[in-house]
């Protein structure tokens, strides 16, 4: 590939629902530039750019992958996103470095909520969009339908540029309403033809709607539409580019990746529409370690700097960062300096990527995309720069994980090999996180869904060699009192020479504090005050499990109020057993309780679903503490829920919305459980 400068780069994001074909398009996309020798199919597990095991087993993406082309005297870099929503963050690191974006939209669905996600992200970021309508050559595929059906959900922005022409059912060529002629697709191309005559009323309509969007773009181009006069092909494409630059526009192309119709026609379109990196605002940036706001100007020039979007991390081949260049030029053996770290990188050879084909090349300017090898430090999100010119980019917040499940090991002894693999998994994907939750002793994984889980679980397998399964984690319970009593603990044994002898009084009743709180009132010396430490450490070590069902006991308050002792067979040891006695009958004299964890749970919902979510909260015993508007039809609903009724709520919400709802979920306090959840917990605890 020969050299580009930044104004001949474009860099094109593909996003939309799982299923639509964004793979079997960049497959088709690498085989007209000739970049591949035949056409791969995902549902045969042979394309480029879904190398991964996993991705070959699910015929679906699961990682984002990068693959670059030459096109029109452009270097192109396609961002091959995953559809399905538990792979979001992969969605999210492939979007992050996009100039524009190509929402894939099925002929056979329409609209559907991950087409609406991808609008979303492409808007919250300003990112210049291109709708390609797929699976044109379908029987049952009615693209105004489509059309009319991308209008009502996202406004007057959507503009046709093209009409499919049908002949018994199957599309043999297209319309081009722009320039205003007919082409009949041939093998390997498209010849041109007459606009059929029954086409005709579609086509002023398209075109109207066409120079309607177009006319919003300037006042010149306004005035001119409402005086009836026809805009040019070159006022047309001058009005188009610029909408699509600030997003006012959107242009609707469509064609099948699978048969390879209309993609030429796509890149073209990408070519003229889509800005270069030099000519959109680059990525909020600050100066090293301050609030203070740096303009990054994409020149090749200027000092380098260059963003992590993106980490492999290969058994086989080590870590394989992927970053884009936002200014200057990057060439190997360079040293940067990580901002994150505050340690020296040094750049060794540069790659670019086509799939998991690695090229090596001796530069990347400003705005390229492309990908090093073993950086010491470099992970997701990091900024190098040069050390006389520390600068920050600023990251993207991964959403929180909404699914976690404990991880049993398979075969015993398997512990560090799984800490160690799901180490290195984490470097790749920062959507997912683990943790060993001591009180549980389960080690306990979160992310975004069960595929994702599943994903992880599996890559744990096949590189790393651990084999292991999920379950619902444990649910952290606790125990109090809710009375007051005052018990006797005595230790008495003899068994020849110095026996042993420990004799207290001491009280139960609630405590302010979540831990112990230990007090003692002795008079006249009945018990020594070097034995008061014992009594208190066998205490602190008795509320580590509760009487009934074994959990930690919290808020309780304990007060030695007298007692006896034996001049020589009283010991440390003797008062401390003394105290483990007194506790279990004070503690089940004291009217004890099970407390449960209260989380403070956040759902983000379409109001069309409010009742539905309303009453599966009722249901998980969750108090409803209000519903809040916050626009565009949807409803923020707060509410209280215990924990153990949420470990599949990312599932069922999913279900439910049909994802179209969000959730945030987190651990507020402990209340008392009802009498009859109480129960079933403690006769679970007895069959442990």
């Amino acid at each position: 590939m020969k050299d580009y400068n930044t104004s001949a780069i474009r860099n094109i994001c593909l996003i939309a629902h799982g299923g639509t074909g964004k793979t079997n398009l960049v497959e088709a996309m690498l085989y007209n530039v000739k970049a591949i020798e035949r056409l791969g199919k995902v549902a045969d597990g042979n394309t480029t750019m879904d190398f991964d095991a996993e991705e070959i087993k699910r015929k679906s993406s699961v990682n984002t992958s990068i693959a670059n082309i030459e096109w029109n005297d452009c270097k192109i870099n396609i961002i091959d996103t995953p559809g399905y929503f538990d792979f979001i963050g992969e969605m999210m690191e492939g979007s992050s470095v996009a100039d524009g974006t190509i929402i894939m939209v099925s002929g056979k669905a329409g609209v559907q909520v991950g087409t609406e996600k991808a609008w979303a992200r492409a808007d919250k970021h300003s990112i210049p969009k291109i709708l390609f309508i797929n699976e044109i050559d379908e029987e049952n595929v009615d693209f105004t339908k489509v059309v009319d059906q991308l209008k009502d959900t996202f406004g007057k922005s959507i503009a046709p540029f093209f009409i499919p022409i049908r002949e018994n059912g199957k599309v043999i060529g297209f319309i081009d309403v722009i320039h205003m002629e007919a082409r009949r697709y041939i093998p390997g191309g498209n010849d041109p033809m007459d606009i059929p005559a029954e086409y005709e009323s579609e086509v002023a309509k398209v075109r109207d709607m066409l120079f309607e969007a177009v006319a919003e773009t300037s006042e010149e181009l306004m005035e001119k539409y409402f005086g009836g006069e026809e805009f040019t092909p070159k006022e047309i494409i001058s009005g188009v580019r610029k909408g699509v630059d600030d997003c006012s526009l959107v242009p609707v192309l469509f064609g099948s990746a699978t048969h390879n119709i209309g993609v030429k026609r796509l890149l073209d379109t990408c070519v003229e529409l889509f800005p270069a990196p030099n000519e959109i605002a680059q990525r909020q940036t600050f100066k090293a370690g301050t609030d203070e706001e740096i303009a990054l100007k994409c020149d090749e020039k200027e000092p380098p700097v260059l963003f992590v979007f993106k980490t492999l991390v290969d058994p086989y081949i080590g870590k394989l960062s992927y970053f884009k260049v936002l200014s200057g030029t990057i060439t190997p053996d360079i040293q940067l300096y990580n901002v994150r770290k505050e340690e020296a990188e040094k750049i060794g050879r540069l790659y670019t990527m086509v799939g998991k084909k690695q090229t090596e090349v001796k530069k990347l300017v400003a705005g390229d995309i492309g990908a090093v090898t073993k950086m010491p430090f470099a992970k997701t999100g990091d900024t190098l720069c040069s050390p006389s010119n520390k600068v920050q980019v600023k990251y993207f917040d991964f959403p929180k994980p909404t699914l976690s499940l404990a991880i049993v090991p398979k075969e015993k002894g398997d512990e560090e090999k799984i800490s160690s693999g799901l180490s290195k998994l984490r470097q790749e994907d920062p959507t997912f996180t683990f943790q060993n939750n001591t009180e549980t002793h389960e080690l306990v994984i979160s992310g975004m869904g069960e595929q994702h889980l599943d994903v992880i679980v599996n890559k744990l397998a096949s590189r790393y060699g651990v084999s292991v399964t999920l379950k619902e984690p444990k649910v952290a319970y606790r125990e109090t009192i809710r009375g007051k009593a005052k018990v006797e603990g005595k230790h008495k044994k003899q068994s020849g020479g110095h026996g042993q002898y420990g004799h207290v009084w001491i009280e139960f009743e609630p405590g302010e504090q979540e831990r112990l709180t230990f007090e003692e009132k002795i008079f006249g010396g009945s018990v020594p005050k070097n034995y008061f430490p014992a009594v208190e450490k066998g205490l602190q070590e008795c509320i580590e499990h509760g009487v009934l069902a074994g959990y930690p006991v919290v808020n309780l308050k304990a007060t030695l109020l007298d007692g006896s002792y034996h001049p020589v067979d009283s010991s440390e040891m003797a008062f401390k057993m003394a105290a483990h006695i007194a506790y279990k009958k004070g503690v089940e004299a004291a009217k004890p309780v099970l407390l449960e964890p209260i989380g403070s749970l956040k759902v983000l919902v379409p109001d069309s679903y409010m009742g539905d979510v309303i009453g599966d909260i009722n249901k998980r015993r969750g108090r409803i503490l209000g519903m809040n508007p916050i626009g565009k039809g949807i409803q923020q609903v707060d509410a209280e829920v215990p924990m153990a009724e949420m470990h599949k709520y990312a599932i069922d919400l999913r279900s439910m919305t049909q994802a179209r709802g969000s959730f945030e979920f987190e651990f507020v306090r402990y209340e008392e459980a009802p009498a009859n959840v109480a129960q079933k917990i403690i006769e679970e605890s007895k069959k442990d």
